[in-house]
């Protein structure tokens, strides 16, 4: 299936609702998830810290959708900044209904080899940073008694691979962050959830991994290729919709690996 194609005609799943999705500059996931619910009616806000690439995908969103979301640059990594992020959105549309922590950073070290700089900026950006996102919606939400938050973890959280210890260790974090957020939050009518995807192709993935490594991958899906960004935003949506009202504290996998 072609991009064109994505998930055939809308369903207004998530009409009315206000989303952020951060990290959604470029081609990959975020760019996906932000074009998947702007289609199915929510009033989108998007977030990067690349102030060109962001405006970018705002008017691609808006060429497309017919809508353009509202663009804030922020650093997830800085709390002041994600705070004032969270304030721009909740004052725009009126409250913050879908959060989508979707920001995050890879590499490649052994253990052996890994820098203290390479460990501790992979977890800032991939795990700390979804907490901080986290906990300052919430100041938004809990008063609000609703709101959806939905994490991107990876498979990589669950198996093992050479070379990404710290990227591994993150999305683990995130994982577990879910759980346990969605335990702190349930009360307030808040649900938390995550996808947990294999392996999506984009142009960013492609021009940072190898020709190799990216074929090695692919092949180890069930269906011998990697998924498209737009297939792990329909789950996303799902999870951002009241379809999915009786789940919290779930990782959900999107892949067709196999051992």
């Amino acid at each position: 299936m072609s991009e064109k194609d994505w998930a055939g005609p809308a369903h207004g799943l998530l009409a009315g609702r206000s989303v952020l999705v951060t990290a959604a500059a470029g081609t990959g996931i975020g760019y996906a998830t932000a074009r998947r619910c702007a289609e199915e009616g929510a009033r989108v806000a998007i977030s990067d810290r690349h102030e060109r690439r962001l405006g970018e995908a705002a008017d691609k969103i808006a060429e497309l959708t017919g809508t353009r979301p509202l663009a804030v640059p922020c650093d997830v990594t800085d709390q002041s900044q994600v705070d004032s992020l969270m304030d721009a959105v909740a004052e725009a549309h009126g409250g913050i209904d879908v959060l989508v922590n979707n920001a995050g950073l890879g590499g490649t070290a052994s253990v052996a080899e890994m820098t203290d700089e390479q460990w501790d900026t992979v977890l800032a950006v991939t795990l700390t940073a979804t907490f901080k996102a986290t906990r300052s919606v919430l100041r938004h939400m809990i008063p609000a008694g609703r709101g959806v938050i939905v994490n991107n973890a990876s498979v990589i959280g669950w198996r093992a691979q050479a070379g990404q210890a710290h990227y591994a260790a993150a999305k683990a974090g995130v994982m577990a962050l879910t759980r346990c957020s969605a335990m702190d939050v349930a009360e307030h009518g808040i649900r938390v959830n995550a996808v947990s995807p294999s392996i999506a192709m984009h142009a960013h993935l492609a021009k940072v991994t190898s020709d190799d490594l990216l074929a090695e991958l692919s092949a180890r899906e069930a269906f011998g290729r990697a998924a498209q960004p737009w297939e792990v935003a329909n789950v996303i949506v799902f999870l951002a919709s009241d379809y999915s009202s009786y789940m919290t504290g779930e990782v959900v996998s999107v892949s067709s690996q196999h051992p």
